[in-house]
């Protein structure tokens, strides 16, 4: 007890550490017990963290606060429609096309596996196919099982979409309208010896700045590109394709690599082992080597340099803490992370010191 004492005494001494470890565990506390009802007004606080840059920038050429926000949110809501009215259908009618031939697909892809031994017989045996083919049989079971359970619940999740499209839209207009009372409101409850606290947040808040808006132009990029090249090369499904190339930027490493599945599958329900399959997968590869090697370094410059081990754990443990919003915002809260122990306090030899930011 008495070193639980010492260590407790020795980090927790300072007012503002307790500050800072106050609210930090408030904010998970909140999240975690009320992330699924708060969906809406984290996802309007992204959009509105999104669109403050495009209202500070018109406020610097001398427009009004309230009238740029009026020129972005009409912005926003104009191509919030064009995505509904555009994007939208084809997606739904190519997700519907895929299902209708995914008994097909699956046909002809147990018959690859079938004739494995025949053409690797050193390496592949028929028990190993049998085993596999019967894993794929209990898989498709569950699978079907899912999708009735989804379709029975498709009418709620309709319901729940259209009030999210009333109701983001609605919080991010007063997000960006009513920024500064609400700063000021939340600013009146954070108790006064908040330094160490105001010193996290401005390193953190220039990091999620930077990779909320840099994620956005990547998914937009990478999405675009990969449609372009998908239509060009004549795969089907290239607006599916390419928009989940697109989300797959959010998790890193993990997402590229989970695609590729499905672009393989489709390209070779399409093509078989032609040059054409190989051909999209070079292509994807080659649009996979671009985003990570030119297109991440020029968007998230300013981000801090993280290893890969630490994203990866960051993606697992927050997107199992929190689901899509902790995989979207893993790298922010890994900083975050980062930025708190670069700025709580130590003591080394019986004097105080506080490494800096």
């Amino acid at each position: 007890m008495e070193v639980v004492r010492q260590w407790f005494q020795r980090h927790f001494s300072d007012p503002q550490v307790v500050s800072l470890a106050l609210m930090l565990l408030f904010g998970f506390v909140v999240i975690l017990t009320m992330g699924k009802m708060l969906a809406p007004v984290l996802a309007a606080l992204v959009l509105a963290y999104l669109l403050e840059g495009l209202v500070a920038a018109l406020q610097r050429m001398g427009a009004p606060r309230l009238l740029a926000v009026g020129i972005v949110f009409l912005v926003f809501v104009v191509a919030l429609v064009l995505t509904l009215l555009g994007l939208l259908p084809k997606l739904s009618y190519q997700i519907t096309q895929l299902f209708q031939q995914l008994p097909n697909i699956i046909g002809k892809g147990q018959s690859a596996i079938m004739h494995l031994p025949e053409r690797y017989p050193g390496l592949v045996s028929e028990a190993q196919v049998a085993d596999l083919m019967e894993a794929i049989r209990t898989e498709l079971a569950g699978l079907g099982q899912r999708v009735v359970s989804v379709s029975m619940a498709s009418v709620i999740g309709v319901m729940t979409l259209m009030v999210y499209l009333v109701l983001v839209p609605l919080l991010v207009f007063f997000f960006l309208k009513d920024k500064e009372r609400i700063v000021d409101w939340i600013k009146g409850y954070l108790p006064r010896e908040r330094a160490l606290t105001a010193q996290v947040w401005h390193e953190v808040n220039a990091q999620i700045a930077n990779y909320v808006r840099g994620k956005v132009w990547e998914i937009l990029i990478v999405g675009g590109v990969s449609y372009v090249t998908f239509m060009a090369m004549g795969l089907q499904y290239a607006v599916l394709l390419s928009t989940l190339v697109g989300l797959s930027v959010i998790i890193p490493y993990i997402g590229a690599a989970a695609v590729t599945l499905p672009i393989a599958a489709i390209a070779f329900f399409q093509w078989g082992w032609s040059s054409e399959f190989w051909y999209v997968l070079l292509a994807y590869g080659v649009i996979q080597a671009l985003d990570g090697n030119v297109l991440v370094p020029l968007l998230f410059s300013e981000v801090v340099n993280l290893h890969p081990v630490a994203i990866i754990i960051a993606v697992v443990v927050f997107g199992g803490l929190w689901g899509f919003w902790g995989v979207f915002f893993a790298i922010p809260l890994a900083t975050l992370v980062q930025a708190v122990l670069r700025a709580w306090p130590r003591k080394s030899g019986g004097e105080a010191e506080t490494e800096p930011a």
